[in-house]
């Protein structure tokens, strides 16, 4: 590994979220010298990888790095195959439809299809969820046992984002067998107060998830009917199909946990 290349990965990742950050705060969260940090920051600066605020004097993703991202999502065979399915998936059941991969312990929304009802909606392309606070991260990690252990284990990152948000390592391991039984996991207002989804893993040529595709429902709307959860199903397995899936759902390997 290449200590300097493994440095500024790890200044753009605590940056990421919108985090507006001084040197000293990007020095003391990654354990390195001020003095280190700054050669690192001023280079990444000149290839707009972060931007420095004029008022503040803080730190922020710069522009090079949407460039970058729009270029990954253009190029991603996954995001290719679900726009079509997701757009009928949304016209069959009212609700919006996101699609996420696992970025670590956290999901990044690489699709979505906003509700068809023609009400003002944000774009929500790029953000991050923690995983086990979301249906889509469910779905995923359920089907990745080294993710899976690590966010169940004593160190997880299981932060609490709502009231609701499910932070005990045994009731969610209970939670991703029942995934790996079903093939759908579930939120209820764990991420966001007011919304629930639903969601299925999509699977590869190589029988490994490679993403996941999930329903958005209001509370109110909770649970959705069975005929929406059946077209879940059906969109994941047109979408897996696609992409060269042996079998949907993928196989589930067992996940050691740690006892409470």
């Amino acid at each position: 590994m290449i200590q300097s290349v493994d440095r500024a990965v790890r200044i753009l990742t605590v940056l990421q979220g919108g985090r507006r950050m001084s040197l000293g705060e990007i020095a003391a969260s990654l354990e390195l010298p001020p003095s280190t940090v700054h050669g690192i920051v001023r280079t990444l600066l000149g290839h707009g990888m972060v931007a420095q605020e004029r008022d503040s004097g803080r730190y922020r993703l710069g522009p090079a790095t949407l460039r970058l991202g729009n270029v990954y999502l253009d190029t991603l065979e996954l995001r290719a195959r679900v726009d079509t399915w997701a757009e009928d998936l949304a016209r069959r059941t009212g609700f919006a439809i996101r699609t996420g991969v696992l970025l670590r312990h956290d999901v990044v929304v690489v699709h979505h299809e906003p509700r068809p009802d023609g009400s003002r909606q944000m774009p929500e392309v790029g953000i991050v969820i923690p995983a086990h606070a979301c249906a889509l991260g469910k779905a995923l990690l359920a089907f990745e046992p080294d993710v899976c252990t690590e966010v169940l284990g004593p160190g997880g990152a299981r932060r609490s984002m709502t009231g609701e948000t499910i932070t005990d390592p045994v009731e969610l391991g209970a939670q991703l067998d029942e995934v790996r039984r079903t093939g759908i996991a579930t939120e209820v207002e764990e991420a966001v107060l007011g919304e629930c989804s639903a969601a299925a893993p999509l699977v590869d040529a190589t029988g490994e998830v490679a993403g996941a595709i999930a329903l958005v429902v209001p509370s109110g709307e909770w649970p959705p009917p069975p005929a929406a959860l059946d077209g879940l199903r059906a969109a994941a397995r047109a979408v897996s199909r696609e992409l060269g899936a042996p079998t949907w759902p993928p196989p589930a390997a067992a996940v050691p946990r740690e006892s409470a």
